[in-house]
């Protein structure tokens, strides 16, 4: 195998590659990153790929092939290599059971591992539809944040995807708050009806990998096919995961439908206010919000320890409430909503509330809401 490449190119196809190298692997070969250079559609290609037998990673990049082939090197040396390289060509070689990668006056040689040893990667499942790769990364992004990280509950580590028809509905909770995010797709079938339990951390960092291109491509395998399976295509890239097992709570049941106070807050005063605020608060003691007379009261601390009070102007439609959350998990929900305006939706001090964006017309429904829970105060 001999080829040369553009440095740039080669450092950002290794380093999206090396993402999914696992960090202890079961196996030595699975450290490695897998490289194919040759002739695809006409083109000099050379594709890199990794797999861990749970998410697989596939990108294909121009190249000049002098002489095609394949070979298997350890995937986080090659990152770290490539990474520092000067900004020249590089000359990638195998002599026989190494491999030689040159740039300007800098050498490197790599042992190889085992190819007749590396697992087939997964192919793509059937093609669901497509959905803009922008607005999928936002959305993935303000949905994520909500998911647990507990992993003796995987089915809460996950981000629950629905399809129904030309609606994608993305849902994750770590039983303390939940965010649910609906979006415009474009489906292959426009009956399609189909349900996804994807790892969170696996979705989040596919997602914003992805925004090269203009669309990413989803793609899931039939329920019935025995091997749960969601891919993800974008940019020249692709990328596969298993699907997480277990029963997602019923969540649409938590969200409710009636309010008897709604608030609204300038998002940007309201975050710095919160941040500032909880400095004094202990670990897992909560923020006081006191809602009323046209103005927001924050207060942490006690009598017994340190304290901090501040106001803000805030509209309220509705009854006055004095209610606290965690500070933790209320900054994750206002810095999800993309407006300026956080609006806030009560029913009473115990029970869940619902953090949203103001929309552009007031009576439309918001396609995001995060639900979180308070925090009881002792009397």
């Amino acid at each position: 195998m001999k080829f040369r490449v553009e440095r740039d190119v080669l450092a950002d196809a290794v380093a999206w590659t090396a993402r999914s190298l696992p960090v202890r692997p079961s196996v030595p070969v699975l450290a490695g990153m897998l490289l194919d250079a040759g002739e695809a559609d006409g083109r000099q290609r050379l594709k890199l790929s990794s797999f861990d037998y749970e998410v697989s990673a596939q990108v294909a990049v121009d190249i000049d092939v002098e002489e095609p082939g394949t070979t298997l090197v350890s995937g986080r040396l090659l990152a770290e290599i490539v990474r520092n390289l000067p900004p020249q060509a590089v000359d990638i070689s195998t002599d026989g059971a190494k491999v030689i990668v040159s740039c300007g006056s800098a050498k490197f040689t790599l042992l190889t591992l085992p190819v007749e040893d590396y697992p087939t990667l997964p192919a793509m499942p059937g093609l669901a539809g497509s959905v803009g790769s922008d607005a999928f990364a936002a959305a993935v992004g303000q949905v994520a944040v909500a998911a647990g990280r507990d992993d003796t509950l995987p089915m809460l580590t996950g981000v629950r995807v629905e399809i129904e028809g030309e609606t994608l509905t993305l849902a994750s909770t770590d039983r303390y708050r939940l965010a649910v995010r609906e979006l415009a797709w474009k489906p292959e079938d426009p009956g399609l009806s189909a349900v996804a339990l994807v790892p969170a951390k696996t979705l989040a960092d596919t997602a914003k990998s992805l925004t090269g291109g203009a669309e990413v491509s989803i793609a899931l395998s039939a329920a019935d096919s025995g091997e749960g399976m969601i891919g993800f295509e974008g940019g020249g890239r692709r990328t596969t995961t298993r699907l997480l097992d277990g029963e997602f709570p019923k969540y649409r049941a938590l969200l409710p439908d009636t309010f008897n106070s709604v608030a609204e807050v300038q998002k940007a005063e309201f975050v710095e206010a919160v941040k500032r605020v909880s400095l004094v608060a202990e670990r897992n003691t909560p923020l006081r919000l006191a809602f009323g007379d046209g103005r927001l009261v924050l207060e942490a601390g006690t009598g017994d320890e340190a304290q901090a009070v501040e106001v803000l102007d805030a509209a309220l439609d509705g009854d006055d409430i004095q209610i606290a959350f965690n500070s933790a998990f209320l900054l994750d929900g206002l810095n999800a909503i993309d407006s300026d305006i956080a609006r806030l939706q009560f029913t009473t001090s115990t029970k869940p509330a619902i953090i949203t964006g103001k929309p552009a017309d007031d009576g439309a429904a918001s396609d995001y809401r995060y639900l979180i829970m308070p925090v009881r105060l002792s009397s």
